[in-house]
C-alpha cells in the first residue's frame, strides 16, 4: 500500500507514524520501519510517501488474499502540545501470488515462499522452514537490487537476470514490467517518457532519460559550490518458471536513484544600460529549492529586505519548468557603489556582489561573487570666468560633476586656507570666487608701460586623483601704474617691477647708471626710485624748446653681488626713464581798459541737478543693467556694484556724496524691514560684510570725478528666526551735491569723514529719520528689484 501525504499538511510539522494494531499504536522508528516492512520518502516540495508492505507486522491478513492496513499520523508543531492526528485505513485485496514472492524496498529485504499453495497449514509451514534459508542464501550472495550506471543524460538500471542463491536449475522469464513509484507502466507509457526495458545474457536493463518528469531535481551545496541530483524512483517486476519444478517466483525491485552530483554555474546575466545609471544583473537558473538570503555589497550585508528598503530592487522570477532567476538592480550614485575616473571625461562605476543563498529545506548555505562594472563619459567640467577692476583680479568658478572636490592652483600655489582668506574666497556649494589684487604674491607681471602695468594671474583645477586639468584661466589686465613722474623741483622718480622675463631678478640689485645710485625701497616684485635731474648719471639733451633728461635702471654685471646670483643667460633688464621740461616759452596777454560805468553783480539763476543710481555687471564699471534687465538675479554674496552720478553737470567745484543707503524687502523705501548700507557717508562698521568704495578717476567716460561715487556691497537677504523673509531686496540712496569751493559741514565734509572706530549702525527694522526732501541739495534714489538666485 502507498500513502501520499500533500505538503499542505506536513509543512512546517514534525511528522511521527505509527502502525494500528487492533487498539494498539506502535510508533515506526526507522529500526521497527526496516523490520517489519515500512518505508517513507519526502521530495523537497514536502510531500511525503508511505510504503506499507502487505505481508508487514502489524497488518491484519486474511488467507494472504484481504489485507487490513491501519496507520496513525502524528503532525506536530512548534508547539508540542499542538499537535494533530489523522488516522488512515485501506483494505487491499490481492491473489496472484507466485510460489515465491521477493521484494526489496530502500530499507528491507522480503521474501515469502510456496504463497500459491492452497493448504494453509502446508503454506505456514514452509513460510517457517524456508524463508530464512532463503533469505540467508539472499543476504550473504549479496544478491540485491543491481547497478546503476550514469550518464549526462540517461540512467541505465542493471538487475542480474538469474539470482543464483533462488534459482538453481534452468528457468525462463515469463513476465518482465517496469514501473514508476510502486506502479507498473505499460508499453505505451514506457515510449512516451522515453523508458526502455531489455535484456542482455546476464542483465535486465531499465534506461531511464536523465530529467524524466517522473523523477525530480534536488539542489546540494557540497563545499559551498552548487550542484543538483536528479531523483527518479523506478521499480522492476520479473516472474520467473523453473523448468523442472514449474514454481513460480516473483522478484520485485523498488529502487530509488539519485544521479552524482552535477555541478552548475549559474549565469550572470549584465543588463546594464550604462546611460539609465543603473546596474542590472539577473542570476539564474536555480531550482526551486534555492532561496536568496543576503547580498553582500562594498559597505556591508544586507538582507533581501534591508536591500528593498535601502532603494535596491531585489525580485525572484519564476519560470514556466519550475525553476527562479533573481534580479538585483542598483543606481550608480548609491553609496555601494565604487568609482574612479580612467579618463579625465569618464567615471567607471564598479558593484561588486557576493550573493548568499540557500538550499532548503536543509538550510545549505553557498555563495554567488559577481563583479559589475559600467562606464560613462558623464564628467561635467568646471567653468571659471574672470574680470579685472583698476586693482583687482575677480574669479569666479562654477561647479562641475566635481563640485568642490578639486585642487585650486593660484599661480604656482595650490589654494590653502591662509590664501583662501586673503584673497577672499567664497563658496556656496555650486559656485566659488577669488578676489586678489594685482599685485599678489601668486600673480606675475608681464610688462610695464609708462601709464600701466601688465599683470597675469593663473588658475587651474586638478582632479585630486590623478591630477588631470579640469579647467584652467589665464586671466591678464592693465593696470594704471605711472612708472616715471617728473616734478618741478628738477626730481625724477621712477617704479622698476620684475616682470615674468626676468623671473630670477632680484630688485635690490638694480641701479641707475651710476651704480651707486640704488632704490630707496624695494621688494622682490619691484625698486622705487627717486632723485635729482643732476644726479645719478642723468643725461641731459636739448630740442627746440626743450629739453630731456634720461636715466636708466639695470642689473650691472659688474657688480660681483650681483654676477653671484643671477645667471648670465637670463635677459638684461633695462628700463629707460625720461623727462621733458620746457625752455623757452612766451605767454601772450592782452589787456584794454575803459571807464567803468557799474559795480559788476551776478546774476540769481535756478536749475534741476539730476542724479541716477545705476548696478554694474562687473566691477570695471563698463556695463549697467539697463530698466528693462529688472529685475536682477545674483546669488547670496556675491558683490553688487552700484554708481551713483550727478547727471549733466560739468562744475568741477561740484561733488556728489552718498549720505546714506539702505536695503528693503519692498519698493517703499521707507518700509520696514531695513538694514544700513552707507551711513553718514560712510559704510556700516556693524555689518561683517562691510562696503566697499571704490575709486573714480576721469576717462573717456567720466570727465569728472567727483561727480561719481562707486560702492559695493555683497547680495544678502533678510531673515527672521532663520527662516528668509522673502527672496528679493531693493537699495536707496540719499546723495548731497556739495560746492567744494564753500566751507564744507555736514555731509560735504567728504566721503567718509568721521571719528575713528565711531558706529552708525542701527538694529534691523528700526529707520532713523532721514534728511527733509525740501533741502535743494539733496536727491532720492533707488534701485530695481534684486532677486537672490538659489544657486
Amino acid at each position: 500500500m502507498r500513502l501520499s501525504l500533500d505538503k499542505a499538511l506536513a509543512v512546517g510539522n514534525q511528522l511521527e507514524v505509527e502502525a494500528i494494531n487492533g487498539t494498539k499504536h506502535i510508533l515506526l522508528t526507522p529500526s521497527m520501519a526496516a523490520r517489519c516492512g515500512y518505508s517513507m520518502e519526502s521530495d523537497p516540495w514536502g510531500n511525503t510517501r508511505i510504503y506499507t508492505s502487505l505481508m508487514g507486522c502489524f497488518v491484519d491478513n486474511k488467507d494472504d488474499a484481504t489485507f487490513n492496513v491501519g496507520l496513525r499520523l502524528q503532525m506536530y508543531g512548534e508547539n508540542p502540545s499542538d499537535v494533530v492526528s489523522h488516522d488512515v485505513s485501506q483494505t487491499c485485496s490481492y491473489t496472484r501470488w507466485a510460489s515465491r514472492e521477493i521484494l526489496c524496498d530502500r530499507n528491507y529485504m522480503e521474501v515469502s515462499h510456496h504463497m500459491a499453495d492452497l493448504d494453509a497449514e502446508a503454506k505456514g509451514q514452509t513460510r517457517d522452514g524456508k524463508d530464512e534459508k532463503l533469505n540467508a542464501k539472499l543476504e550473504a550472495s549479496g544478491a540485491s537490487q543491481g547497478g546503476v550506471l550514469f550518464t549526462e543524460e540517461m540512467i541505465s538500471w542493471h538487475v542480474p537476470r538469474r539470482v543464483t542463491p533462488l534459482l538453481d536449475g534452468r528457468i525462463t522469464v515469463s513476465e518482465m514490467h517496469m514501473g514508476i513509484n510502486g506502479q507498473k507502466l505499460d508499453r505505451s507509457q514506457m515510449a512516451a517518457r522515453g523508458y526502455t526495458l531489455s535484456t542482455t545474457d546476464f542483465h535486465i536493463v531499465v534506461e531511464i532519460p536523465v530529467g524524466s518528469p517522473d523523477g525530480y531535481y534536488k539542489s546540494h551545496a557540497p563545499d559551498y559550490q552548487y550542484h543538483i541530483t536528479y531523483f527518479v524512483e523506478p521499480m522492476l517486476e520479473v516472474l520467473w518458471r523453473e523448468d523442472d519444478t514449474q514454481d513460480d517466483t516473483r522478484y520485485k525491485v523498488l529502487f530509488p536513484i539519485m544521479t552524482p552530483l552535477m555541478p552548475q554555474s549559474p549565469q550572470i546575466q549584465d543588463d546594464t544600460v550604462p546611460e539609465t545609471r543603473v546596474f542590472s544583473v539577473l542570476l539564474g537558473t536555480f531550482l526551486h529549492d534555492v532561496e536568496l538570503r543576503n547580498i553582500t555589497f562594498s559597505t556591508g550585508v544586507l538582507t533581501v529586505e534591508e536591500s528593498n528598503a535601502k532603494g535596491f530592487t531585489v525580485q525572484e522570477h519564476s519560470l514556466a519548468n519550475g525553476s527562479k532567476s533573481f534580479s538585483l538592480q542598483v543606481p550608480f550614485d548609491a553609496d555601494v557603489v565604487l568609482k574612479h575616473n580612467p579618463e579625465r571625461l569618464v567615471t567607471s562605476y564598479f558593484l561588486p556582489l557576493i550573493f548568499g543563498l540557500v538550499v532548503l529545506p536543509e538550510e545549505t548555505p553557498f555563495a554567488l561573487p559577481v563583479d559589475l562594472q559600467a562606464s560613462l563619459q558623464d564628467i561635467v567640467l568646471p567653468i571659471m570666468a574672470g574680470t579685472c577692476d583698476q586693482n583687482h583680479f575677480h574669479i569666479s568658478v562654477k561647479f562641475g560633476s566635481h563640485g568642490s572636490n578639486f585642487k585650486a592652483i593660484v599661480g604656482p600655489r595650490e589654494l590653502t586656507a591662509e590664501m583662501a582668506e586673503d584673497y577672499n574666497f567664497y563658496e556656496n556649494g555650486t559656485h566659488l570666487s577669488l578676489s586678489l589684487p594685482y599685485t599678489a604674491k601668486d600673480a606675475v607681471f608681464e610688462l610695464l608701460t609708462a601709464e600701466s602695468v601688465k599683470s597675469r594671474i593663473d588658475l587651474l583645477l586638478l582632479d585630486r586623483a590623478n591630477d588631470w586639468v579640469l579647467a584652467d584661466l589665464y586671466l591678464a589686465c592693465y593696470f594704471p601704474l605711472k612708472a616715471t613722474e617728473c616734478h618741478p623741483n628738477g626730481t625724477m622718480t621712477a617704479v622698476a617691477v620684475k616682470v615674468e622675463s626676468t623671473r630670477n631678478l632680484k630688485p635690490s640689485q638694480l641701479t641707475l647708471k651710476d651704480q651707486s645710485c640704488t632704490p630707496q625701497f624695494s621688494d622682490d616684485r619691484g625698486a622705487y626710485f627717486s632723485f635729482s635731474v643732476d644726479t645719478c648719471g642723468t643725461t641731459r639733451t636739448f630740442f627746440d624748446n626743450y629739453m630731456m633728461y634720461e636715466n636708466e635702471i639695470s642689473l650691472s654685471y659688474n657688480n660681483a653681488k650681483a654676477a653671484a646670483n643671477t645667471s648670465p643667460v637670463d635677459p638684461d633688464y633695462r628700463q629707460t626713464i625720461s623727462c621733458f621740461y620746457v625752455v623757452n616759452d612766451t605767454q601772450t596777454v592782452a589787456f584794454s581798459a575803459k571807464p567803468r560805468t557799474y559795480e559788476p553783480a551776478a546774476e540769481i539763476g535756478t536749475g534741476q541737478l539730476m542724479v541716477q543710481m545705476r548696478l554694474s555687471q562687473d566691477p570695471s564699471y563698463g556695463l549697467f543693467y539697463q530698466a528693462e534687465d529688472y529685475p536682477v538675479v545674483k546669488y547670496l554674496q556675491q558683490p553688487l556694484y552700484f554708481e551713483v552720478e550727478l547727471m549733466h553737470s560739468t562744475d568741477p567745484h561740484l561733488e556728489l556724496i552718498a549720505e546714506s543707503c539702505w536695503a528693503t524687502l519692498y519698493e517703499d523705501r521707507t518700509s520696514l524691514p531695513s538694514w544700513d548700507i552707507i551711513v553718514d557717508g560712510c559704510e556700516n562698521r556693524n555689518d561683517s560684510y562691510a562696503t566697499i568704495f571704490h575709486p573714480v578717476v576721469s576717462d573717456s567716460r567720466v570727465l569728472v570725478p567727483s561727480h561719481i561715487k562707486r560702492f559695493s556691497v555683497k547680495m544678502f537677504t533678510f531673515t527672521k528666526d532663520d527662516e528668509v523673509l522673502k527672496d528679493q531686496i531693493y537699495v536707496h540712496c540719499d546723495a548731497v551735491i556739495c560746492d567744494t569751493s564753500s566751507q564744507a559741514d555736514g555731509s560735504c565734509r567728504g566721503q567718509c569723514v568721521h571719528p575713528p572706530g565711531q558706529s552708525y549702525s542701527r538694529p534691523a527694522g528700526v529707520k532713523k529719520e532721514r534728511r527733509s526732501t525740501d533741502s535743494p541739495r539733496q536727491r532720492q534714489i533707488s534701485s530695481g528689484a534684486i532677486i537672490l538666485s538659489d544657486l
